[in-house]
């Protein structure tokens, strides 16, 4: 472009400013004052920049008058396009729509990516040559094409206008019929035009480096127009010419780069010219030389100018726009500048600009940011240069390992690991420690990460030694270490999540299964193991066997979906993870089969002799016999393997008799187990082995009950000894099926003694409970699919009968782990033999049905309120006591026994009102039973609405009953009212969308709550209100949810009410309770009471009124240059079209139809998020149910056939006073 049309010169002015970096020979220094001012057209730059433009904090220039249009133009009413239409052509001097379509062919061409770029630009590059001016043209317009903008910079624009004006009025033309441009879409046709734009600009410079970019005309006017494009405050502008300017940039540094090797080259070849004898010197070649050094030189000052020119004028700005996606383009690209050509980039000067964006709030910046560090520490001479930012940023660094985005936190990860291995100096062991514990968490990617950094640091035996790895010695050396860490760290007592985190950087060492072999069975005094350690190679024995033979992480790790299900996701955290781990390939399938086959010949021999060493030890025993599970069974009849499996069979059996944990005799059960699969060749030696385990402990429970029976007191040693037998059977009876030899009666009896007696002691009934609950369960699922003995179902209800009449009486024993154990058998036995049983073809076991009687029932929710919902805060008390863990173990288990009473609630067991005792502490009780209450709750809804909201409504009632009890009638200002009014509000949150169909359900919470109110008698004093009249102000907690016409009919209802002549009104003071409540049912234009408007909904907008959102409604007013939102207006739009310059346009009218919420801005709406967040969430979430509501009206009106298709979607009052009328209520006419 002429020079005389700039809109301003870059490097000056507040372009000059934000940096200040010091260069290196001839690079392009961010804070010199060699900016391409002279080669880039500037009527009005000035001679030196503005020092008091530095560091302003302002992303927008303020050197000259600048104004900004109106409010951008409303939407118009009805469907809006995917793409703004293009405009007719009118007398504002743009080109006609054919004019448009031939200047936007490079666009089509780009976005059709039918041709290759490479031939696109040398197309154009010979219409430049042939007329620069059409061919520049034909660029600009390609780059204001994809802003998404429909207009077109014309010859007689080109050659009149300045670059603000010509930037002005394309901002007039920008139709906002979308938010979005092309650079903002996600799918696959604009990804692809992406890679295309930033692949055209590049090819542009690459084609042009040797001549054409010196013409200046080309690069020198694109650099001014994205310039001037960069700094609008239409974020479409900005962001696709931010983009440009910094792949532009790019190909100039490969450009300047290329010169620089030249001059490089054209020095050595005059070096070695003039260090030639003087004859033998060529003095034409010498000349040469020094015309092409002189040319590379001018070419190199040329390059450098626009280089400081695109610096200067866009990223120093845009580095800090409010954009996030704008400053990771430029962290992006400054990160490619400095491993490209360091010698001119990587100084202080550009660093810091890194250093300050790791600091930045969004995730796609920081990421960036440390990608590019990346590209620096990997190598050892750029490493070299960075020990001033080390030193200055290194804290940042090592704590954006905690960051709260898992992929920055790896990215840090990765960085610090090529910090520890290029400069090995740089970080302390404190900075070390800052990363071990990463290892046990539960992104897979980010502990792999952390895996590979701990090995690197303190695992690798040969670190620092150039010898080969994998030989036995190393092994040795680096399991020590490894148990070194894993025992002295104490970060966590799982080792499988450690094992796991090193899998990918050294699963061949821990895969070495003769070296764990060798020191496990080592028995020298000095070079063996100590106990600690013995256990720990033990647990990571255990944790590589399983990795290999599942070939997944541990539970927790890794890509995970959410629980939802209640069958068994009750009993934990309703956000409880599992592992979705993606399909294995072919490859990895026969990798993994091969470490299989290698994991079964090399521990199969080895494990009878580890269990025989360490069969003592139960925490040693217990996971080596969770190896065995990972066995190929196969292999002990196909590598005639059976010796071991006959030592296995009898290890285990010692194993059971040595010890009365239930984690070692779980391990020992599963084990026994597998062992007797009916797949499994061998299962007969199974079979034997545990029959002759289970005569040994059958024939010592006999005994020993018959003894306890018999006898008037028993000593410690009688006592222990049937403990221990009870246990192990309970639990070998969890995995295998004992019934034949019939140990339902003798523990029956001992229970029927505890009941009677009370002599029994705990240590027995609660392993004696559970035996009898599996004996019911195993009798059940052997009975056969058809033809049913009567006598067999008659047995079985009997026992079943029984056992719940005598888990029952457990409930109230003095010992808490009988009362749990009772109940939690009684749930399950409940659940099991409930209304489920005869579904599904199973009607032949209708007989087993067993419903719990009243009595039952009201023992179950006494239970649940005297030893679940009890000790109100116990987080607060967790941190506050010592013995946290145990702590934590009684709050899982009083969650296991709420899960239990919910569901036999869903289940049908219980009737949904004995929800109530569960609902009315969802508030008092969150933090430690909110998942499973709020679980509850929706899926009750699901079953029966109506019930359900009478449910809730009867929980209110009661807390309301019990608050009377204790404190009288005045209780409007307790602290207790104040929660059950809380409690209703959380109720009335599950009412927030469906209006339509949870209408008549709310119409009768409210009808039976003004009910309650009123049916108690006033006091002894004439006047006095009744009791129970405050529950209006509860029941006014759910009045946002009623519809507008409901409200006047229980308005009517409430009236009618108050009418009675039991209850005279006073007329000077009316009662606080029921204002409260009569104007919560007010609409929010008609009640003019503070409380009407804090409780009444939000009424939609119609058509042409005020939009959803706050706007500019004054377009005279003119908006404020900072880009900081302003406490009184909202953020500036993104896509609005204000002008920084030039007189105001008038706003075109609106349309009734009109959304402006889609010309809501995003780039500055974080900022001013940081202060109102929560007013937008709670905003957008009534905009969200509103619509959801106009959905369902719409839907339903259709069904009906009352509106045509046509309609808009508000129902007038009327229509809704229409469909429901006063018989709803229940309200008989006077």
């Amino acid at each position: 472009m002429p020079r005389r049309r700039s809109a301003r010169t870059p490097g000056t002015s507040s372009s000059s400013g934000s940096s200040a970096g010091p260069g290196t020979g001839s690079s392009p220094s961010p804070g010199s004052a060699g900016a391409r001012s002279s080669s880039l057209p500037s009527p009005t730059a000035p001679d030196s920049p503005d020092p008091g433009s530095r560091d302003s904090g302002s992303d927008f220039e303020d050197t000259r008058p600048r104004s900004k249009r109106g409010p951008p133009r409303a939407l118009s009413h009805g469907t809006v396009s995917k793409r703004p239409r293009r405009r007719e052509p009118g007398g504002d001097g743009s080109s006609p729509a054919a004019s448009s379509t031939e200047q936007n062919t490079l666009f089509e061409a780009v976005r059709s990516a039918k041709a290759a770029v490479e031939t696109l630009v040398d197309d154009w590059l010979e219409t430049y040559k042939q007329d620069r001016e059409t061919g520049f043209l034909e660029l600009v317009n390609f780059i204001i094409r994809s802003c998404g903008c429909r207009g077109v910079v014309t010859p007689e624009m080109f050659r009149h206008l300045q670059n603000s004006e010509i930037i002005q009025q394309l901002t007039e033309k920008f139709e906002e019929d979308s938010a979005e441009y092309p650079l903002s879409l996600s799918t696959q046709p604009w990804r692809r035009f992406r890679a295309g734009f930033c692949e055209l600009v590049a090819a542009v410079v690459r084609q042009c480096q040797y001549s054409v970019i010196y013409d200046e005309f080309l690069v020198d006017g694109l650099i001014s127009l994205l310039t001037g494009l960069s700094d609008s405050q239409v974020r479409a502008f900005r962001h696709t010419s931010t983009l440009a300017a910094m792949k532009l940039m790019t190909a100039l540094v490969n450009v300047a780069l290329g010169v620089s090797l030249h001059q490089e080259n054209n020095q050595r070849q005059y070096e070695a010219e003039r260090s030639k004898e003087p004859g033998r010197r060529a003095t034409g070649k010498l000349e040469a030389l020094l015309e092409k050094r002189r040319e590379l030189q001018e070419q190199q000052e040329e390059i450098e100018n626009m280089m400081n020119a695109v610096f200067k004028g866009v990223f120093v700005h845009r580095y800090r726009d409010v954009v996030p996606e704008i400053r990771a383009i430029c962290m992006e690209e400054l990160g490619t500048w400095m491993r490209s050509y360091a010698a001119s980039f990587l100084t202080d000067g550009y660093l810091k600009y890194i250093g300050w964006s790791l600091h930045d709030k969004q995730r796609d910046v920081r990421l960036q940011c440390v990608k590019a560090l990346q590209g620096l520490y990997c190598r050892r001479d750029t490493a070299a240069h960075m020990e001033l930012f080390t030193s200055r940023f290194k804290t940042r660094m090592v704590s954006m390992v905690l960051d709260k985005e898992p992929d920055v936190a790896m990215e840090v990860v990765k960085l610090l690991t090529l910090m520890l291995e290029n400069m090995e100096e740089a970080l302390t062991e404190d900075d070390c420690q800052s990363v071990y514990p990463v290892v046990y968490v539960s992104s897979r990617a980010l502990a792999s990460a952390a895996g590979l950094f701990l090995y690197r640091r303190l695992l690798d035996p040969q670190r620092g030694a150039g010898r080969e790895l994998s030989h036995d010695g190393d092994n040795r050396t680096f399991f020590r270490l490894l148990l070194t860490f894993f025992i002295e760290s104490e970060l966590h007592e799982h080792a499988a999540y450690l094992v796991d985190s090193l899998w990918d950087c050294a699963g061949p060492r821990l895969r070495d299964w003769e070296t764990i072999n060798a020191l496990l069975l080592e028995e020298s005094p000095t070079e063996g193991l100590e106990d600690r350690q013995e256990k720990a190679l033990v647990e990571i024995l255990a944790a590589s066997a399983v990795q290999v033979a599942e070939g997944q992480p541990p539970v927790g790790r890794g890509p995970a979906k959410k629980v939802t299900g209640l069958g068994r996701g009750l009993g934990a955290p309703r956000a409880a993870l599992t592992p979705l781990c993606p399909q294995p390939s072919a490859r990895e399938r026969k990798a993994q089969v091969e470490e299989r086959t290698r994991l079964n010949h090399c521990l199969i021999p080895a494990l009878p002799q580890l269990l025989a060493k360490f069969s003592a030890d139960a925490e040693k025993a217990a996971p080596l016999l969770e190896v065995l599970r990972c066995f190929d069974l196969s292999i002990y009849c196909t590598g005639r393997l059976e010796k071991h499996l006959e030592l296995v069979l009898v290890q285990l059996q010692e194993v059971v008799e040595k010890h009365t944990g239930p984690a070692v005799l779980g391990a020992a059960s599963r084990a026994l187990h597998v062992l007797c699969d009916p797949e499994f060749a061998l299962r007969g030696r199974g079979d034997v082995a545990r029959s002759r385990l289970a005569d040994q402990l059958a024939d010592k429970c006999h005994q020993e009950v018959t003894e306890l029976l018999q006898a008037s007191s028993l000593d410690e040693e009688e006592v222990y000894s049937m403990a221990a037998t009870l246990k192990r059977i309970s639990i070998l009876f969890n995995a295998h099926d004992l019934t034949p030899w019939q140990l339902f009666e003798p523990c029956a009896q001992l229970l029927q003694r505890a009941v009677d007696t009370g002599e029994v002691p705990p240590q027995v009934l609660v392993p004696a409970i559970t035996c009898l609950h599996f004996h019911v369960l195993w009798e059940l699922s052997r009975l056969p699919s058809a033809d049913i003995p009567q006598e067999q179902l008659r047995s079985l209800k009997s026992r079943a009968a029984s056992l719940c009449s005598l888990c029952q009486s457990c409930l109230s024993d003095a010992d808490a782990g009988v009362r749990e154990q009772a109940f939690m058998v009684l749930s399950d036995l409940l659940l099991v033999l409930g209304p489920q049983l005869p579904l599904g073809g199973r009607e032949a076991l209708a007989p087993l049905m067993l419903l719990p009687d009243a009595e039952l029932q009201s023992q179950l929710a006494a239970f649940l309120m005297d030893h679940v919902f009890q000790n109100a805060g116990s987080h607060e008390e967790l941190s506050a006591t010592e013995d946290s863990e145990s702590r934590i173990e009684e709050l899982h288990q009083r969650r296991v026994l709420l899960a239990g009473f919910c569901k036999l609630v869903l289940y049908g067991v219980l009737e949904l009102s004995a929800a109530s005792d569960v609902f009315k502490h969802y508030a008092k009780f969150y933090s430690d039973y909110g998942d499973i209450i709020k679980e509850t709750l929706n899926c009750t809804r699901q079953i029966d609405r109506l019930e359900w909201a009478r449910t809730l409504l009867l929980s209110l009632q009661q807390l309301m009953t019990e608050l009377l009890l204790q404190q009288g009638p005045e209780i409007r200002a307790a602290a207790a009212f104040l929660e059950i009014r809380d409690l209703a509000r959380r109720f009335s949150l599950f009412f927030s969308l469906h209006q339509l169909r949870n209408r008549p359900v709310l119409l009768s919470l409210h009808r039976e709550g003004i009910q309650f109110a009123f049916q108690e008698p006033p006091g002894p004093e004439p006047g006095q209100p009744p009791l129970n009249l405050p529950f209006l102000e509860v029941l006014s907690e759910f009045s946002p949810r009623v519809l507008r016409p409901d409200k006047a009919l229980l308005l009517t209802y409430l009236d009618r009410m108050c009418q009675q002549p039991r209850w005279p009104m006073p007329g000077d003071a009316p009662w606080p309770s029921l204002v409260a409540y009569r104007n919560s049912l007010q609409p929010q234009d008609e009640g003019g009471s503070e409380s009407s408007r804090s409780t009444a909904p939000r009424p939609r907008p119609q058509p042409g009124s005020a939009a959803k959102r706050p706007r500019m409604d004054a377009p005279s007013e003119r908006l404020d240059s900072s880009p900081w939102p302003s406490s009184r207006l909202p953020s500036p739009a993104l896509t609005s079209t204000a002008l920084r310059g030039g007189p105001q346009p008038r706003p075109p009218p609106r349309d009734p139809g009109s959304d402006p919420s889609f010309l809501q801005s995003s780039s500055l709406s974080h900022l001013h998020g940081r202060v109102t967040r929560l007013s937008l969430m709670v905003e957008e979430e009534q905009e969200e149910e509103e619509e959801a509501e106009e959905a369902m009206i719409k839907e339903e009106s259709s069904e009906e056939g009352t509106p045509e298709q046509g309609r808009t979607l508000l129902v007038p009052q009327d229509r809704l006073r229409d469909l429901f009328d006063s018989t709803i209520l229940g309200i008989e006419d006077a």
